[in-house]
């Protein structure tokens, strides 16, 4: 079993609970790390018998192009969008900021996780 991650993707995208949120929008982080096993990967120097975090990035950046209003739909959805294109994955975590949250006051950032 090993770990493939993806860390500190950028995209500048349309998300947020407030009309003006999805119509100016923001700077978004996403990490992304899956548990699976890649032993023959790493045995035939195969690239189809591990996770491509190329795809990886191209979910992410798929799911970010659609409005969503939570962070926790966001990361639902790469979930979704991942397991989809590789199911045999143990487990996947997805974690999205928020740069400069709407929350009245100074913050770098909001962040939520989520495991499927």
């Amino acid at each position: 079993m090993g770990t493939v991650a993806l860390e500190g993707i950028e995209i500048f995208a349309y998300h947020g609970t407030s009309d003006e949120e999805q119509k100016i929008g923001n700077k978004f982080s996403i990490d992304v790390t899956i548990q699976t096993d890649f032993l023959e990967a790493a045995r035939l120097d195969r690239l189809r018998d591990t996770v491509n975090y190329e795809v990886v990035y191209k979910v992410v950046v798929e799911v970010m192009s659609k409005p969503s209003r939570l962070l926790e739909h966001i990361a639902y959805n790469i979930i979704e969008g991942l397991r989809a294109t590789y199911p045999s994955v143990e487990s996947i975590e997805v974690s999205v900021s928020k740069f400069n949250p709407p929350v009245g006051g100074v913050c770098a950032r909001s962040r939520i996780t989520m495991k499927g």
